[in-house]
């Protein structure tokens, strides 16, 4: 008689839902001021600010909290045109997200931030860089950028990170214990971005295999990645 063949569990990739909320944002010395920022709105020290730091350092769930509260429309950096510019300011409030070096329209940029001064509106800049890392062609824009005051995001510290790993798994409903915490906040580079993959590749891994989430599960994965 034939052995029964049990058929191998399919892991399919649904979207998960992150909460961008104010009470969902975790707060620590490596993005206090950012924090600070957005909740000091509308008294900024400039109506255009930049928002800097590595991928992952909550740059955009910043930005999406500004957003709510200021009533911000958000666009890409390397969507937006000439054309585009006066509809992306019609709020009064914009965030420009993920600029970055030869990836966006400095003709755009430049009359974004010309009708913002004359329109009194507020723009909030997102970028990994600093505004005078950029190599930018225009040299009234390069002026105008470099006066854009920056708020410097760096990476989490331990604390953070473990409530980082907590966030990410509770976004994927999913059940840990604090071995999993440790193990991994002992093991990844530190970093968001870093957490997010490795909670993602385990939900995944979890969901394949059949198996709950344990630090077996986790040391097993990361033995093999």
């Amino acid at each position: 008689m034939a052995a029964r063949v049990h058929p191998r569990q399919l892991a399919f990739s649904l979207p998960h839902a992150e909460s961008l909320t104010r009470d969902n944002f975790l707060e620590g010395p490596a993005n206090a001021a950012g924090l600070a920022l957005i909740d000091s709105w509308p008294e900024w020290p400039s109506r255009i600010m930049w928002l800097a730091g590595p991928e992952g350092s909550g740059k955009s769930h910043l930005a999406a909290i500004w957003a709510e509260i200021s009533g911000a429309r958000s666009t890409m950096a390397n969507a937006l045109t000439p054309a585009s510019v006066p509809g992306a300011l019609a709020t009064g409030a914009l965030v420009v997200e993920d600029l970055k070096a030869r990836d966006f329209d400095e003709r755009a940029l430049f009359h974004l931030m010309n009708l913002a001064r004359e329109d009194g509106a507020f723009v909030l800049f997102t970028a990994r860089e600093a505004p005078a890392a950029l190599e930018v062609d225009l040299r009234d824009l390069r002026s105008r950028l470099r006066t854009i005051p920056v708020i410097s995001l760096a990476p989490p510290d331990d604390q953070l990170f473990r409530g980082l790993i907590v966030k990410f798994c509770a976004d994927r409903q999913l059940a840990i214990d604090e071995s999993v915490v440790s193990y991994l906040a002992t093991r990844l580079e530190r970093s968001s971005a870093a957490a997010r993959r490795a909670v993602e590749q385990l939900d995944s891994e979890a969901l394949r295999l059949g198996r709950p989430v344990t630090r077996a599960l986790a040391a097993e994965l990361l033995r093999d990645a």
